[in-house]
C-alpha cells in the first residue's frame, strides 16, 4: 500500500476482491481529480492486479467528460467498475443512465451490453453530454 500514499486527498479502501476510490466530501470533479483517479487505477490494476474498481459518488454532482470514457477503457480491459451512492444529477446523465445497470440500492455496475441494444457509442453519448454543457 506504500505506492499509494502519495494519493493524499484520495481514500482506498479493499473490499470484495476490488478497491473503493473516494475523494471525500468534493461535489465537483475537475481535470485535476480525472488525473488522480486515472493515477490510481492505473496503479491499482497494472501494478497491484486490482480486477474490480468501485468509485464512491456519495457527494459528486459533476463530473469531468472524460470520466465515463476512462471507465470505459478499463471496463473494456477487462476490469469490473462499480459506482457507489452517486448523486440524482450524476444517475440522470445520458452516459450513466444507459450504461450502469442496477445492482442494489447503492451500487451500480458498467454494462457494455447495453451499448448493444442501442445504435451509439459510448464515444458519441460522451460527445453529446459534452454539447449539452455549452
Amino acid at each position: 500500500m506504500a505506492s499509494l500514499k502519495n494519493f493524499k486527498h484520495m481514500k482506498i479502501s479493499f473490499q470484495d476482491g476490488g478497491a473503493v476510490l473516494n475523494l471525500g466530501t468534493m461535489e465537483i470533479w475537475d481535470g485535476a481529480d480525472l488525473a488522480l483517479l486515472r493515477e490510481a487505477m492505473n496503479r491499482l490494476v497494472l501494478d497491484q492486479g486490482c480486477r474490480m474498481i468501485g468509485v464512491d459518488m456519495s457527494y459528486v454532482k459533476y463530473v469531468p467528460s472524460g470520466f465515463f470514457g476512462m471507465l470505459f477503457d478499463w471496463h473494456e480491459r477487462g476490469v469490473a467498475i462499480r459506482l457507489f451512492s452517486p448523486q440524482p444529477r450524476v444517475e440522470r446523465m445520458l452516459w450513466f443512465s444507459k450504461f450502469f445497470r442496477k445492482l442494489d440500492n447503492t451500487a451500480f455496475e458498467l454494462d457494455s451490453h447495453s451499448d448493444e441494444e442501442l445504435d451509439v457509442t459510448p464515444a458519441d453519448i460522451i460527445d453529446s453530454e459534452v454539447a449539452a454543457e455549452y
